[in-house]
């Protein structure tokens, strides 16, 4: 298996941790979450990692090196502007047919050879590891008429979303649909698949999970780190 990391953002929602360290260093106890993620590849049986990095490219960089010592092979593609979460794939040569991308600020330990199997052994061009999430409102919620009219209300409801855990299984077509040289989404690149009526595939999953975007995130995981520390 081959894996692309994207690396590239600059982590503004995760300030002020990341104001002089990009978000893939970012230490969970004394490690870098990226750190964490590759050791976990290589158990996978991941064999080479693309870093796709932008934002304190170098730091990254000398860090992860060419990754002698995690016993993968890995090379950096630096972006010289930023192209979202897609756009970053077009730059990198020589992708397989299957190829799994991972956010860089990812902790789970889902088994992403299961998930690569399951999407070769499908006809999906893209796979997306899902999650259901709870969100609690604390506030009273109206349902409202055209003619402002209140017609329902709930106290404090409960919402179940089904959502993306960034970790997904791409075929080597999709690229086609990603311009080169300007920022595209991930989110764009779902619309547009859906749109030409392309197979996306989902792959549920009920394990530990949690995406590093915000300062309670953060802690969160801090807080998980004898589990954490299970991962590797």
């Amino acid at each position: 298996m081959e894996v692309v990391i994207l690396a590239g953002g600059k982590g503004s929602r995760l300030l002020p941790h990341t104001a002089e360290i990009p978000k893939p260093l970012v230490p969970i106890g004394d490690t870098p979450i990226v750190e964490i993620l590759l050791r976990q590849l290589k158990k996978a049986g991941v064999t080479k990692v693309h870093m796709a990095v932008s934002h304190m490219a170098n730091l990254i960089m000398n860090v992860v090196g060419d990754g002698n010592k995690f016993g993968l092979e890995i090379v950096c593609s630096t972006e010289e502007k930023p192209l979202s979460t897609a756009g970053p794939l077009k730059l990198i040569k020589h992708l397989p047919e299957h190829f799994v991308v991972a956010n860089g600020d990812i902790l789970s330990d889902i088994d992403i050879r299961a998930l690569y199997n399951q999407h070769v052994a499908g006809d999906a061009l893209l796979s997306i590891a899902t999650y259901e999430r709870e969100e609690n409102i604390d506030y009273g919620v109206l349902e409202t008429s055209a003619e402002n009219v209140v017609t329902g209300f709930s106290e404090k409801p409960s919402y179940h979303f089904t959502v993306s855990m960034g970790i997904y299984v791409f075929s080597r077509a999709v690229l086609e649909f990603i311009p080169r040289g300007k920022p595209f989404g991930f989110d764009e690149l779902v619309l547009e698949l859906l749109q030409r009526g392309k197979k996306i595939a989902s792959y549920p999953y009920d394990g530990y999970w949690q995406d590093i975007g915000r300062p309670d995130d953060y802690a969160r995981a801090q807080a998980d780190i004898e589990r954490i520390k299970g991962l590797l």
